[in-house]
């Protein structure tokens, strides 16, 4: 396993933009992507607002019949792919497409799809029922389209941890190309769950902010929290073997050094109040990049502004890195980009290959409030520049799952 990976190309569509430079660039300007709901009538809704990604227009992307027999997500996922491979300079032919894998994740899928077609079925009879529901709503059909547009003949398929899909994802292809499995992974995860029952769903969990004119949501780390954002879009690494991407003369961008996941085995949606979960995948991503506590210089926090996960995020860096954790900058970009439920561990970990890629640190906006059980450096409200020589990503899911990735700069 002493092979290295690298990142050799991104692309994202995010609350914050249609490309990963610009939703970075908007990321570091400390924009935010909330705004009222347009995706669906919240006249009977309690929630009024989230980050929705504006401007999208499958057609861009594709011919307007493949649009209609694809979800958002799968739309999302294929756009965001096929920057991330021009980005890259990769080129994928009949003599590597069986060494190029497709990991991109989702945790719910077509879920806009699968309430159209249960409403339609009510409506109008079973046989009314679109011939396209299955391919729509199954949370592999972002990989599988990618797979057939690119001609990616390795492993194609969908990783699903809730909100740790898209760092879970990303870590397995890490683990694929570390095993020799594969040369090359398109890995990233797609999510769009702002739809009238996932909205609904989610609010009945209690886990949603309500504020419905309130500018300064979600407040992630600060004392006044009162729950999360729904997000949505996709996000793509392309990741290749070091040998490989030096072979064909690709600039690399940094290094996936590591890897961690565990499990709470403590609620299916609280995680369990001391971190420890968190904890253990955090020292896990280190160990497996080499790296020791003083040696990480900033993390990407799950950060989603509901009080339990907040706190529990917290002790769990505090496990980690003891008396460390008072020095290391911490930022939750979900205070711009709300959650994007699966597809946001992967923008995290695009956004950590900035950071250390670009030496500069997203800010945690709407911090107004510290919170004394959130007293930790969470780089509030302005970007900030610094050297980043190796940094972390934390995605936690329903179900106490936890994923930690570990980025490099590469030198």
């Amino acid at each position: 396993m002493s092979e290295r990976v690298v990142v050799t190309g991104m692309g994202a569509i995010s609350p914050l933009g249609l490309s990963a430079d610009e939703s970075w660039q908007n990321a570091i300007a400390g924009v935010s992507g909330l705004g009222p709901i347009t995706l669906f009538d919240t006249s009977e809704y309690l929630i009024k607002v989230a980050c929705e990604v504006k401007g999208f227009d499958p057609k861009n992307y594709m011919h307007a019949r493949d649009a209609r027999r694809q979800d958002r997500f799968e739309q999302m996922a294929i756009a965001v792919a096929r920057e991330a491979i021009q980005h890259s300079g990769l080129e994928i032919t009949e003599d590597n497409a069986g060494r190029i894998g497709v990991i991109v994740s989702s945790a719910i899928g077509g879920i806009e799809s699968l309430q159209n077609g249960v409403l339609q079925m009510e409506k109008s009879g079973p046989r009314k029922v679109s011939p396209f529901l299955i391919p729509m709503l199954m949370p592999n059909g972002g990989a599988g389209l990618i797979g057939i547009e690119s001609g990616c003949q390795g492993p194609a398929f969908s990783v699903a941890s809730a909100c740790a899909s898209g760092a879970d994802g990303i870590g397995v292809a890490w683990m694929m190309l570390k095993t020799g499995m594969i040369d090359v992974a398109i890995a990233g995860a797609s999510e769009t769950a702002i739809t009238r029952v996932g909205v609904a769903a989610f609010d009945r969990l209690g886990a949603m902010s309500r504020r419905e004119d309130d500018p300064m949501t979600p407040q992630p780390f600060d004392k006044n929290r009162d729950g999360l954002v729904m997000g949505e879009g996709a996000a793509v690494l392309i990741l290749e073997l070091e040998r490989h991407a030096k072979a064909r003369g690709a600039e690399i961008y940094a290094e996936l050094a590591g890897y961690g996941s565990t499990a709470d085995a403590n609620h299916i949606t609280a995680p369990a109040e001391d971190g420890a979960g968190g904890a253990k995948a955090m020292k896990m991503a280190m160990d497996s990049a080499g790296l020791n506590p003083e040696d990480v210089s900033y993390i990407n926090a799950h950060g989603t502004a509901t009080p339990l996960n907040d706190a529990a995020e917290t002790k769990a860096i505090k496990a980690s890195f003891g008396d460390m954790a008072y020095n290391i900058p911490i930022s939750s970009t979900k205070s711009m980009t709300g959650h994007m439920m699966g597809a946001t561990g992967a923008l995290e970990a695009l956004f950590l290959v900035k950071a250390v890629n670009e030496n500069i640190l997203p800010p945690t906006i709407n911090y107004q409030t510290p919170d004394p059980d959130c007293d930790l450096d969470y780089v509030p409200n302005q970007a900030r520049e610094t050297t980043v020589n190796a940094a972390i990503s934390n995605a936690f899911g329903f179900g106490g799952h936890n994923a930690v990735l570990a980025v490099k700069k590469y030198q």
